[in-house]
């Protein structure tokens, strides 16, 4: 599921800023960017991502504003030394580069410390802010959430509609298909038959109808057409009931594919190929939308 949030939070001598994006994915990604003098609480926030994300890929980018007018606000040297080395290196491969200007020598990470400069007085600022981010950010995938089971109710209504035509058409197809099946028979092998005195007209009549009666139970869709209304109450059933109902719904879809699937290969007449083909359809919009769900 989709989203952005963006929170920030005050510590001593210093200011944080997150953005938390989200973009859909099957599983969990998590992508950290954490500045060098946080990279110590990486792992909490890994544990606060997973604890209340469970899919999706996940980019938090957090970035670390010293206060430069704090009292116990210093120079870091060995930064200055590292940041002096890399911009002689940047000279030397471009003569024609500006150098660095003081703004941005400032605004160089971990140029200016502090006193205390203890990454642990940031950490709960630096939770406070990640947990304000994730309750912004799961606002947006709730109404996201929301959006997507209107679509995907809408879908089922669709299924439904097709399925309840089916039922209608289904016995007077059957029906129709049997009696062509009988002329058919009849007309063949009553005349090539009726010299022969290993079948009587009346057997040869109860053959004809054992075949016909077999093509009729092999064509039939009806229990088909019982376990896809299953299949779609239970899509409603795992909608209204809300939470992570990611991969709930996407076993559901596998087996609405599989039945209709069977509709399309016992399709007798084009009324049930086209039945076959829109329930196709509506799934596998439905599974698209899904992989957006958590």
């Amino acid at each position: 599921m989709t989203g952005f949030a963006a929170a920030g939070a005050a510590a001593p001598g210093a200011a944080l800023s997150l953005e938390l994006k989200s973009v859909n994915a099957r599983f969990l990604e998590l992508g950290i960017r954490l500045p060098d003098e946080l990279r110590v609480l990486e792992a909490g926030a890994r544990e606060l991502l997973t604890a209340r994300l469970a899919r999706g890929k996940i980019e938090l980018r957090v970035t670390l504003t010293r206060d430069t007018s704090a009292p116990d606000a210093r120079l870091n040297p060995q930064a200055l030394a590292r940041l002096a080395a890399i911009g002689a290196e940047a000279r030397t491969a471009n003569p024609d580069a500006a150098p660095l200007g003081l703004g941005d020598i400032l605004r160089w990470p971990g140029v200016i410390e502090s006193a205390d400069d203890s990454v642990e007085r940031l950490r709960a600022p630096f939770e406070q802010a990640l947990g304000q981010a994730l309750d912004l950010l799961s606002q947006a995938r709730l109404r996201e959430g929301a959006a997507l089971r209107a679509a995907l109710l809408e879908r089922c209504d669709g299924i439904d509609r097709i399925l309840a035509e089916l039922r209608t058409q289904v016995p007077a197809i059957l029906a129709m298909l049997g009696r062509k099946l009988q002329e058919r028979l009849t007309q063949a092998l009553v005349p090539a038959l009726s010299g022969s005195n290993h079948l009587s007209r009346e057997e040869l009549n109860d053959r004809i109808r054992q075949e016909v009666t077999l093509y009729g139970m092999r064509a039939d869709v009806d229990e088909e057409l019982q376990r896809l209304a299953t299949h779609v109450a239970e899509v409603r059933r795992v909608l209204d009931a809300g939470g992570a109902v990611g991969r709930r719904l996407d076993f559901l879809m596998q087996e609405l594919n599989r039945e209709a699937n069977t509709v399309g290969s016992k399709a007798s007449a084009i009324e049930m190929t086209n039945a076959a083909v829109e329930l196709k359809l509506l799934i596998e919009q439905m599974r698209e939308q899904i992989q957006n769900l958590e």
